[in-house]
């Protein structure tokens, strides 16, 4: 069982080892919930992310032959440099089997820890096969990402850090892939104050926890689809599963595109990167069915690379009604182009991306195409932008934005 004595010892091995993480308050998010939220910034932790309390608890436990035999575990980024760097600190050897869907700074990340990488399958579930099979046949000791709860008991001291900043926490918001990090905090909340609410959170493309839950046992999905590559599991841990049966209130199932708003929401308010898993307590905010509460959302890792960060900016920015495009039709004669700048300048529209195509017929009063890609300050901005347009006689279209870059 999960003791209060194990938690303990947990927080005195990783003391020294662990870069302390106290709450943020967010007004912003605070005011768009109507809750105080205070966010716990596990993207600023050793390695970019909260697996390094687990796993370097884990290798601290291994008697000196697992050690000698060398280590093999299976991740999507997180654990396996959690698993690297504990391993490169106790001087052990460390394979480790990550998705090919892996971002590349994670995979780089875990290479210069020292570990030897193999890069086998599309989630989670196909590296962790391998690196089973790796155990077997090389006799390997294998640390398992997130269904041992030796590794859940590290994971769990987030929350002595969250009581000790605030002591009169109403709700925590984790969220969950495999259920290592839910089942540790949950635990050891509910020891230190059992009326604290836990709620889980997870992508609906891969809400294999809410989906076991519902079912009473461990259910294993067909596939595991979602940008959140930190919690791309489809069968959660077993061992782990009654622990977070019993202490978390309840799961919330998000989609996708919510993680998209909340990126924008942490980065321009915070100044801070968060990966996709991280933000799925963010979006939750907005689902909470309480008020005036005290709301902790934990924010797991930062390892996102900068291809996938890119691209949330842009959809975000799109979606927010911050960049859109339109495309009008304009008579091929000299003037024109000027015509429209005037009316874009006149309203504030700032200009990203001009193209003009004279040749998309012959007919030379309406031949030129204009898709004109602007940057305007939000939804109500662009109808303006796009209404002065009208006015002034022209006939205009939304287009899709495409890539910016």
């Amino acid at each position: 069982m999960l003791t209060l004595e194990q938690f303990k010892e947990a927080r005195n091995v990783l003391q020294g080892v662990l870069r302390p993480t106290p709450l943020i308050h967010s007004p912003y998010l605070s005011k768009s919930c109507g809750n105080n939220v205070y966010l716990k910034p596990e993207n600023m932790q050793v390695t970019g992310a909260y697996k390094i309390r687990g796993a370097y608890y884990k290798i601290s436990t291994l008697t000196d032959e697992e050690k000698a035999r060398g280590l093999v575990t299976a991740s999507a980024g997180n654990h396996a440099q959690g698993v690297a760097y504990a391993a490169q600190a106790a001087g052990v050897a460390a394979t480790i089997v990550m998705p090919t869907t892996t971002p590349l700074v994670k995979v780089n990340n875990t290479k210069d820890y020292g570990a030897n990488v193999v890069l086998h399958g599309e989630v989670f579930d196909d590296a962790a096969e391998l690196a089973a099979q790796l155990a077997e046949e090389q006799g390997l000791t294998y640390v398992h990402p997130f269904n041992d709860l030796t590794l859940a008991t590290g994971q769990g001291t987030i929350a002595y850090e969250i009581f000790q900043d605030l002591p009169d926490v109403d709700v925590i918001l984790i969220p969950i892939g495999g259920g290592g990090l839910a089942a540790g905090v949950s635990t050891l909340a509910k020891l230190l104050n059992p009326n604290v609410e836990v709620i889980g959170v997870e992508p609906t493309g891969a809400a294999s926890m809410k989906a076991s839950l519902e079912a009473g046992h461990v259910v294993t999905l067909p596939t595991a689809s979602t940008i959140a590559d930190g919690v791309a599991v489809k069968t959660p841990g077993d061992l782990v599963f009654p622990y977070v049966q019993q202490n978390v209130d309840r799961v919330l199932a998000l989609e996708d595109g919510e993680l998209v708003e909340a990126f924008l929401d942490i980065m321009e308010r915070h100044k801070m990167i968060v990966e996709n898993a991280g933000l799925l307590t963010v979006a939750a905010l907005k689902h909470l069915d309480c008020k005036g509460k005290n709301v902790v959302s934990v924010l797991s890792g930062g390892n996102m690379d900068v291809i996938t960060m890119s691209s949330l900016v842009q959809h975000g920015l799109i979606g927010r009604g911050r960049i859109f495009t339109f495309a009008v039709q304009l008579p091929d004669r000299p003037g024109e182009l000027m015509r429209v700048a005037d009316v874009l300048a006149r309203n504030n529209g700032n200009i990203i991306k001009l193209e003009h195509n004279q040749f998309v017929n012959i007919n030379r009063q309406s031949g030129v195409e204009l898709r004109v890609t602007l940057e305007a300050f939000g939804h109500d901005h662009k109808k303006q932008i796009l209404q002065a347009m009208r006015d002034e006689g022209y006939q205009v279209a939304e287009r899709d934005t495409g890539d910016l870059y």
